[in-house]
């Protein structure tokens, strides 16, 4: 059993001081005391203030390598679809080797950010051109192996994609490399779902019906029948032309229909939606629900600004997640959400309720969000939860001269990544002073990967 000794630590009932936190073999929290001292053989944290680390709920690990590739205005008009055009040529060329390597890197990279667990949105399953893998599971298997690697908490989101546009219309390119009808898909879960099992227990497995323009009605109805427990992650009302689209084939914007025809539920996690109307987002906030929120990508891409204000009024769920992962951030991630807010209404302070510290506020509604949308037994510092914890240094020269009521605020919005000093996944205990423990190794891995990348691209 390792025992933690912190000065300060959040837990449910706000910031508490002189906390000891046991962790057990096991992964999970055997015991909080408050108000007491250190005792002979704890680890003492200095100068920190503990917090419960919240879930990346988002990410399509390949993409980190992109990052700085498409920030080169190439036509008269620059979008959303612009950019996915060179994603997909971007991908055709990925190794399953670059894939483990680029995933590795960005999970050491979310874990010195503050993340202790991440949802693997997983869409590239095959071979450029479509064909199979040998095992139908290899690309799914690399990214267990950089789990393995890096120590971060997983749930495995394998994605199911059959079309390449709404109305059902055929895969071509580099979305052939996604594509699976319902028995394919079957036997790339069951594979994924296989191998998931030389992972640590606290490793899990969803499905990601991808979009609406990339499923059918029919296709969300085999995922209802065939997929009765676990988290479901879907993409929905990125942008104007999708919302267009699925209205045109389906006669209702892609929110309503789902709500309309879905058994929607907690288990589910709505990525973006980032288009609503006022009804669709009073909808979703009902269906309990979460928003998965992803404000650097969001604002990378152009898609638009969530309706944060009237979903939070009426109850709504969200967690945030780093999508793209041009920038893993999550100071930076809360930071422009609520800053994506002030800007549509021109006020300050708006995603939260009533009288209270913005940061501290977003911190915990992300937490338990992003734990809710991942199905992991997280989100909060007490008995019996996974150990997912960070800390961060109260000395930090950004946070000197604040309250204990206001670190949390300097760090998310005036503060970065290097206020992060210590990272428990689990209780795997995988960044100390504020670096990975195998960040030399992966990284030199990385560049590696990146290098050969840019020669064949």
């Amino acid at each position: 059993m390792t025992i933690l000794f912190s000065p300060l630590a959040l837990l449910p009932e706000g910031i508490v001081r002189d906390v000891r936190i046991a962790l057990g073999g096991d992964g999970l929290i055997e015991a909080v005391e408050t108000g007491v001292s250190a005792k002979p053989g704890d680890e003492v944290l200095s100068s920190r203030l503990v917090l419960p680390a919240p879930g990346n709920l988002h990410s399509h690990a390949f993409q980190r390598a992109m990052a700085g590739m498409t920030e080169y205005r190439s036509a008269a008009h620059d979008d959303f679809w612009s950019w996915r055009t060179l994603m997909y040529r971007f991908l055709d060329i990925l190794t399953p080797e670059e894939i483990e390597a680029i995933a590795a890197m960005v999970y050491v990279e979310m874990l010195e950010s503050g993340y202790a667990s991440v949802g693997e949105f997983h869409y590239v399953h095959h071979q450029t051109g479509g064909r199979e893998y040998d095992n139908i599971g290899e690309l799914s298997e690399r990214i267990f192996a950089a789990v393995g690697t890096t120590g971060i908490g997983l749930t495995h989101l394998p994605v199911l994609y059959a079309y390449g546009g709404a109305g059902e219309a055929p895969l071509a390119g580099g979305q052939l490399r996604f594509g699976c009808d319902s028995e394919r898909f079957l036997r790339l879960y069951g594979a994924a779902n296989d191998a998931l099992r030389a992972l640590p227990k606290d490793c899990s497995i969803g499905v990601a019906p991808h979009s609406l323009r990339a499923v059918s009605p029919d296709l969300l109805t085999f995922v209802a029948d065939e997929f009765t427990h676990g988290p479901i992650h879907m993409h929905v009302a990125e942008q104007e032309k999708e919302v267009h689209d699925v209205e045109a084939w389906l006669g209702a914007r892609p929110v309503a229909w789902m709500l309309d025809n879905c058994a929607i539920d907690d288990r589910w996690c709505f990525i973006h939606a980032t288009q609503m109307t006022e009804e669709e987002t009073l909808g979703l906030a009902a269906s309990r629900a979460v928003a998965g929120l992803c404000p650097i990508t969001e604002g990378n891409l152009g898609d638009g600004v969530f309706n944060g204000e009237t979903f939070l009024g009426a109850g709504g769920r969200f967690g945030v997640g780093s999508d793209s992962n041009i920038r893993i951030s999550l100071s930076e991630e809360l930071r422009q959400l609520e800053y994506s807010q002030r800007l549509k209404r021109r006020m300050r302070n708006v995603m939260l309720a009533g009288e209270q510290s913005t940061g501290t506020t977003l911190f915990k509604t992300v937490t338990a969000g992003g734990a809710q949308a991942l199905q992991r037994n997280a989100g909060v510092l007490e008995t019996g939860r996974l150990a997912d914890l960070v800390a961060i240094d109260t000395a930090h020269t950004v946070l000197t001269g604040l309250r204990e009521d206001q670190l949390i605020d300097g760090w998310l919005f005036a503060g970065n990544d290097d206020v992060v000093s210590d990272v428990w996944s689990a209780g795997r205990h995988m960044v100390r002073e504020g670096r990975h423990i195998a960040r030399e190794a992966v990284e030199n891995t990385f560049r590696s990967a990146a290098r050969s990348l840019r020669e064949r691209l």
